[in-house]
């Protein structure tokens, strides 16, 4: 069940990140990177560069931000 939830949460991890780019949605992006954070924190435990898996919600929010502080300064 566990496995599960961890790939569902990846796999709409991806299909709203794709789905922010295309539409240049905060919002999507947001709600990719919650989704991604926790199967991204299984990775934080590992002793090895799956580590660094743990830093991939960071491209989603970091983009979100971008792109919100994008249309408020076209307003």
């Amino acid at each position: 069940m566990a496995g599960t939830i961890f790939w569902l949460l990846i796999v709409a991890f991806g299909f709203l990140f794709i789905g922010g780019l295309i539409n240049k949605s905060g919002k999507l992006l947001l709600m990719s990177g919650m989704a991604v954070t926790l199967p991204s924190l299984y990775f934080l435990g590992a002793n090895n560069a799956f580590r660094l898996l743990a830093l991939v919600p960071l491209l989603p929010f970091g983009l979100s931000y971008f792109f919100v502080k994008k249309r408020k300064e076209s307003r």
